[in-house]
């Protein structure tokens, strides 16, 4: 399934120290955007390169076991952050502009150092103590100023000690969040050079990437009050970073050729599938006669319509990979929505085989074998579904498809739940309880089907949902 957009219900409302303390003590501009969920990215191709960037770093720091996912958020902002506990964001543009995975992977290691170093759980700690602090002083200054009013103060000396308590507080509190989130990020930063070091990668990567934005944020940042900066200052971050990352043994050492070459295929996928087709020919102008190059001219044909030259291009690059799962999982997906679905399924097929059964592949499959409107082939998709799903319970798609199929099948009862799977899934709590509410009228009480629909109706709506 390549680069597939779905909101996530499942996203606290803190996405970044830095937020939550913007809504304890100020308004947060742009709060209506964080309600109406972010937009992720799915694509089988770039989370499996993702998860092997990810997977020696999280070894290193103790995490292996903590099932910790990295998200990939439709932004092309560069940037990456933590907000949950289990799971690394990053948006797209981190990809685009990582020009060497050694660069992208010194960002996870950054992020992972917060995972490691529990940083959320103690930035939550500091602002339940600075909230209590505030309101402390906030009852105190009012105490003060209703002293004042009580004494009719002539020169209103007592009511202006009051207000001046009531505002100071907030300014203090505010400074002290900021030094602690700073030397969060500081301690960050020397936890992935740590976990780079102990998995035999260079830190190169992480300084060149913090370098790049101190030198364009240097301007900026001239005149910026060093206690109000949620991060260390520039200078001052890239120099300590600069002495703890030339340390490293492996300072010098490269990416592995290979891993850069999917490297730049993945970011040739994300251009082709999420920048306007002039930027993409820009980028891989048609002389560019490379494996992305090609790779990002095939998406971007068959994506502007001209399927049957789109195929053309997507089998010549089969012919020089013939292994290579994403190449039929390309040919299969424009198939699809080129209106083929029958014949999409053979590629698919062998993108799942060779694959190893990726979850999001099969559900492409699935998706495609429901399409031919084919009963037999509506038996075959509830089988592949429903195993799909049953390692992704978080992809509304699988559901949908799945439900689409029970009721090609006409079983209405299991139709019924999977839609409302699919929307409690996508943050519609409404449709979820209407549509699980009918399916346990159709279930016998107390079996299987009936006890999921039941959770879906008695379950609590997270927040943010509809």
């Amino acid at each position: 399934m390549l680069l597939r957009l779905l909101a996530d219900r499942t996203l606290p409302k803190l996405t970044a120290v830095a937020t939550a303390i913007a809504l304890t003590l100020a308004p947060l501009p742009g709060h209506a955007e964080e309600e109406k969920g972010l937009l992720f990215l799915r694509d089988a191709e770039t989370e499996q390169l993702l998860r092997e960037y990810t997977r020696p770093i999280l070894r290193a720091a103790g995490l292996e076991k903590q099932n910790i996912q990295v998200v990939i958020i439709n932004d092309p902002v560069f940037n990456a952050f933590v907000a949950d506990g289990r799971r690394i964001f990053v948006n797209f543009g981190a990809i685009m502009q990582s020009q060497t995975p050694n660069q992208l992977i010194g960002v996870l290691a950054h992020e992972t150092g917060h995972l490691a170093g529990g940083h959320l759980a103690k930035m939550r700690e500091q602002i339940a103590h600075a909230q209590t602090s505030m309101i402390v002083a906030m009852l105190l200054g009012a105490g003060a100023v209703v002293a004042g009013a009580r004494s009719n103060s002539t020169n209103g000396s007592l009511v202006n000690v009051g207000a001046a308590a009531v505002s100071a507080p907030q300014e203090l509190i505010r400074n002290s969040l900021l030094a602690y989130q700073r030397s969060q990020e500081e301690n960050a930063d020397r936890a992935g050079v740590k976990f780079l070091t102990a998995t035999g990668q260079s830190a190169k990567g992480m300084y060149d990437t913090f370098k790049r934005f101190s030198d364009e944020s240097l301007f900026a940042a001239h005149n910026a009050d060093p206690y109000m900066q949620s991060h260390p200052m520039p200078v001052e971050r890239v120099a300590a970073l600069d002495e703890i990352a030339h340390s490293s043994p492996y300072w010098d050492k490269k990416d592995d050729p290979a891993l850069q070459a999917r490297h730049d295929m993945v970011r040739a996928k994300i251009s082709a599938f999420l920048e306007r087709q002039d930027t993409v020919y820009r980028r891989y102008p048609l002389s560019d006669t490379s494996l992305p190059g090609r790779y990002a001219h095939a998406i971007a044909t068959y994506r502007h319509g001209d399927l049957h030259n789109a195929l053309t291009q997507i089998d010549a690059l089969l012919q020089m990979q013939p292994a290579n799962p994403y190449f039929y999982e390309l040919r299969g997906q424009a198939l699809l929505e080129g209106g083929k679905p029958a014949d999409a399924i053979a590629p698919l097929r062998k993108a799942v085989q060779l694959s190893g059964n990726n979850a999001l592949i099969e559900m492409l499959l699935g998706q495609a074998l429901v399409a031919t409107d084919n009963p037999a082939n509506s038996v075959e998709a509830i089988q592949i579904l429903k195993a799909a799903v049953g390692r992704e319970t978080e992809a509304p798609l699988g559901y949908q498809q799945l439900a689409m199929a029970y009721a090609r099948k006409g079983d209405y009862a299991e139709a019924d739940l999977a839609s409302a799977q699919a929307a409690y899934l996508r943050g519609d709590n409404k449709t979820a309880r209407d549509l699980a509410s009918r399916a346990k009228t159709r279930f016998a009480i107390g079996t299987p089907g009936w006890v999921k629909a039941d959770d879906i109706v008695t379950s609590k709506p997270p927040p943010g949902s509809k």
